[in-house]
């Protein structure tokens, strides 16, 4: 590389010679991972990413309980520790989904922090060294680095249907076989478009026995459903994955909550094999208008959050539990009209009968309340949904007494936007 000028700028950042070699990198790491095993994936994008001028990379992956960003191992990653969420760089990058440049240590050339994003999933984040460099870089470079990253988390998230490398980077512990089934049917816990955020949150994540989530967008509906099998352990997680199975397929024969509602009933009442049934709110947002529909199915009701204030909770008559075959006509299904900027919260009942430390419930009340506190603090969802778990697990605010999992949609806040490139 050549000498860094003094606003930063080097002879090979003009826009064709970056728009060549970004090309030439991008060429390079298909031709390599075509057949390559997910182990080598960080060790080719280290190698191939020099031709943008990065001097070192190491990708970082998020663990489960999303505290530490763990190093995925690579020559250039060795002797990294893992990197705690609160009070690191790394950890800036992942929560705010932003782009962070500093000093290098030592004060020897630039470092960036970006977001590996799969889509708008939050997989960790990918740490850049520049040792030539002394301010901060230009935008033109930044964008193409930030594209580098986006390339990378898809890679990992591609090799890793077919490996369980970076599977078991993520893990910190040991995971029950009823947990290992129920990760492997939920989707990501992040989505997000032009219109709506949505983030989910299942615990305790290395044992977790009888909650399930499932979203879907198609076209301008966005699909939403949250059950709760009675129980725990490995009959609870069956059942609820069942659930979750004929949930999915009346969802893709096109029917309505009402509908589903019904063909789920009749499904898991009939299945011989299990006498447990699953509760479950089954809902549907037009991301278009905002016009929210939904039924319950002896599930608690999701809370409505208007200008960061928790307003009420979106109460309609209940249906008995999916598989009990004891309701009489058609379930009743509730409507609203979301407003621009409104939130809505889809919870199993172990977060709300979660212990404070002096045994008081951690209630509805304070759930609503701890979302307005977040709101009021400018966060978004996936941030949100993991100081909920911070705050009831890590820091002894409260204690799970049972499986907990939520789903919070934020309809039009504004918080759907992209990655943004941003120096500190």
């Amino acid at each position: 590389m050549g000498r860094t000028s003094a606003d930063g700028l080097m002879p090979d950042d003009d826009a064709t010679d970056l728009e060549s070699r970004a090309g030439r990198a991008l060429l390079e790491v298909l031709r390599r991972t075509h057949l390559s095993a997910a182990a080598d994936l960080a060790v080719v994008l280290a190698e191939e990413a020099r031709t943008l001028g990065i001097d070192s990379l190491v990708l970082y992956l998020i663990d489960y309980e999303q505290k530490l960003l763990v190093p995925v191992p690579s020559p250039e990653a060795s002797g990294r520790e893992p990197l705690p969420v609160v009070g690191t760089m790394a950890g800036r990058a992942f929560a705010s989904t932003s782009i962070v440049q500093v000093e290098a240590d030592g004060g020897r050339g630039r470092r960036m922090w970006l977001p590996l994003l799969d889509g708008t999933e939050r997989l960790g984040v990918m740490d850049a060294g520049f040792l030539e460099r002394s301010a901060p870089l230009p935008s033109e470079l930044v964008a193409v680095i930030e594209r580098y990253a986006h390339l990378a988390a898809l890679l990992v998230a591609t090799k890793g249907l077919y490996s369980d490398v970076f599977e078991l980077v993520r893990r910190r512990r040991p995971m029950t076989v009823a947990s290992e089934l129920l990760w492997e049917n939920v989707p990501p816990l992040l989505l997000a478009s032009e219109d709506f955020v949505l983030s989910a949150l299942l615990e305790p994540c290395y044992d977790n026995g009888g909650d399930a989530f499932d979203y879907a967008l198609n076209g301008e509906v966005l699909h939403i459903g949250v059950f709760d099998a009675m129980g725990h352990g490995l009959a609870a997680a069956g059942a609820v994955t069942y659930a979750l199975s004929l949930y999915r397929h009346s969802r893709r024969r096109g029917l309505g909550p009402q509908g589903m509602y019904e063909s789920i009933d009749a499904a898991l009442d009939a299945r011989a094999t299990t006498a447990r049934f699953v509760t479950g709110v089954l809902a549907q947002l037009d991301v278009r208008t905002g016009h929210l529909r939904w039924v319950s199915a002896g599930h608690p009701s999701p809370l409505l959050l208007r200008d960061g204030r928790f307003i009420k909770t979106l109460d309609v008559e209940p249906s008995p539990p999916l598989g009990v075959q004891l309701v009489t006509g058609p379930p009743v299904e509730g409507t609203e009209a979301l407003q621009p900027g409104d939130m809505v919260l889809l919870y199993t009942d172990g977060l709300t009968e979660a212990r404070r430390p002096g045994g008081d419930l951690f209630t509805v009340e304070r759930l609503g309340h701890f979302i307005e506190r977040q709101a009021a603090n400018g966060r978004a969802a996936p941030e949100t949904l993991r100081l909920l778990r911070e705050a009831i697990i890590e820091r002894g605010e409260g204690a799970l007494r049972d499986d907990a999992t939520a789903v919070l949609v934020e309809w039009r806040r504004g918080t759907e936007g992209v990655v943004v490139p941003g120096t500190v």
